[in-house]
């Protein structure tokens, strides 16, 4: 899709008189790159509010990711996190971290502390339907 843009000097698909066209159909069923997962619905926002609003959103994402790195981490839920912040709504983020703080024992040991935020970043994604795994291609397709 980026060689698409650069031919017509573009540079975003969403800002294409085409957006979204046939190369998005099944784009987001199924990727071995989370990223991938939402890249149709995210363009869409963009679209939608603007990419100063989006970059807002993004960088309030990133501020929590940092913050759970830095306080939930038990060595193992890196990857999880990233998924999970990058795949749930800023809101539905938020509302975890907020629950996080008042169920979560500051003097809590380290493992503790990153169960307690999993267990709450599982809910929810199952909440909103949301699969915190990876999706690989099928070979049918």
């Amino acid at each position: 899709m980026l060689s698409c843009c650069q031919r017509k000097g573009l540079e975003y698909c969403y800002l294409c008189e085409e957006f979204p066209c046939k190369k998005y159909d099944g784009a987001d069923k199924s990727d071995s790159f989370i990223t991938h997962k939402n890249q149709l619905r995210d363009l869409e926002k963009v679209q939608r509010i603007g990419l100063e609003a989006y970059q807002a959103e993004l960088n309030g994402k990133v501020e929590v990711l940092g913050h759970l790195l830095k306080n939930y981490n038990d060595g193992r839920r890196k990857s999880f996190f990233c998924v999970a912040v990058n795949l749930l709504k800023l809101a539905d983020v938020r509302t975890v971290m907020d629950k996080l703080s008042d169920e979560a024992a500051p003097d809590a040991a380290q493992k503790e502390k990153a169960q307690a935020a999993a267990s709450l970043f599982l809910s929810m994604a199952e909440c909103r339907n949301i699969s915190l795994q990876l999706r690989k291609k099928s070979k049918a397709q």
